[in-house]
């Protein structure tokens, strides 16, 4: 069993949200977080989940991420000793989101039940 894309995967995610954080400017009240790294087996791309809080501003803050996925590559190639670095890719994960929905349905749902008690 090949645990390498795992710990690639593992180690990617750790260098780019220090990278992010001290190079990629967003507009101001947005929290932008990894949630996860998904690299193929042969170690050619990875795909970086991101969650964006408040969830309007995912469009923007994908575009941003996009724009400088070339100078991010650069800066975690500088940072770690993987060869080859997969190439990255941003998409907005909208598990959080869901994860948040599901949680006001259940609470509502329960303040319901109470509320009929």
């Amino acid at each position: 069993m090949n645990y390498r894309p795992e710990r690639v995967s593992s180690l990617i995610k750790q260098e780019l949200s220090a990278i992010i954080v001290k190079n990629v400017e967003f507009p101001a009240g947005h929290l932008i977080t990894i949630t996860n790294v998904e690299v193929d087996k042969k170690l050619e791309h990875a795909k970086i989940g991101i969650s964006v809080l408040p969830s309007e501003g995912a469009g923007k803050a994908l575009l941003i991420l996009s724009k400088a996925a070339g100078y991010l590559q650069y800066l975690l190639m500088k940072r770690v000793n993987i060869k080859p670095l997969p190439r990255i890719i941003f998409e907005i994960d909208h598990g959080i989101e869901k994860l948040a929905k599901i949680e006001k349905l259940l609470i509502d749902d329960k303040i319901e039940n109470k509320d009929a008690d």
